[in-house]
């Protein structure tokens, strides 16, 4: 089974979060939520999420993939050095790293947009040295994906389940959504 961890900080855009996992695990796909403490995650729109584990217990474990949500939370996993950390195992072991909206500014600090294409919130990289920021709703560049915002979530999403489990995985999963 596939494995990805979405790490999750207080302010984090529900939306976004909410979507990746729900659809990753509609599409057969182990999902661990991690929060950078034990506390339950307040949302930026005040959703409370419970996360599976916190992110020092799943620092011990084995991902496949990275998902990054953005909103107002990506600033607090942009100064977790922990997510630096675990951004540069994944990196290093030629895993999957996904960032969407504000999110891929982290990624892009940590230096892993350099000489990629890459999309993001708009604004969101203020300083795209290196990068190609283009507008597009999602953007794959090798293990890199990264997206727009809360309204590119699904196709962000989905995009994700066809690089892990296949077209007709991401076609099953979106069939059942009644998406037209």
């Amino acid at each position: 089974m596939t494995d990805v961890i979405v790490p999750l900080s207080q302010d984090c855009e529900e939306l976004e979060a909410v979507t990746v996992i729900d659809l990753l695990r509609r599409g057969g796909i182990k999902v661990v939520t991690a929060g950078l403490d034990a506390r339950p995650v307040k949302a930026s729109r005040g959703v409370v999420l419970i996360p599976d584990t916190t992110l020092d217990d799943a620092m011990a474990l084995e991902f496949d993939m990275v998902v990054l949500p953005g909103g107002k939370g990506a600033d607090a996993l942009d100064r977790d050095p922990r997510i630096h950390q675990l951004l540069a195992t994944m990196a290093g072991a030629g895993k999957y790293i996904a960032a969407i909206c504000a999110a891929p500014r982290i990624l892009a600090h940590a230096g892993l947009l350099q000489g990629k294409r890459a999309t993001c919130f708009p604004g969101a990289i203020s300083e795209p040295d290196g990068i190609d920021l283009v507008d597009a709703p999602v953007v794959v560049d090798g293990k890199v994906i990264t997206s727009r915002g809360p309204g590119t979530a699904m196709d962000f999403t989905l995009q994700l389940i066809e690089i892990l489990a296949g077209r007709h995985k991401r076609a099953e999963v979106e069939a059942g959504l009644v998406r037209l």
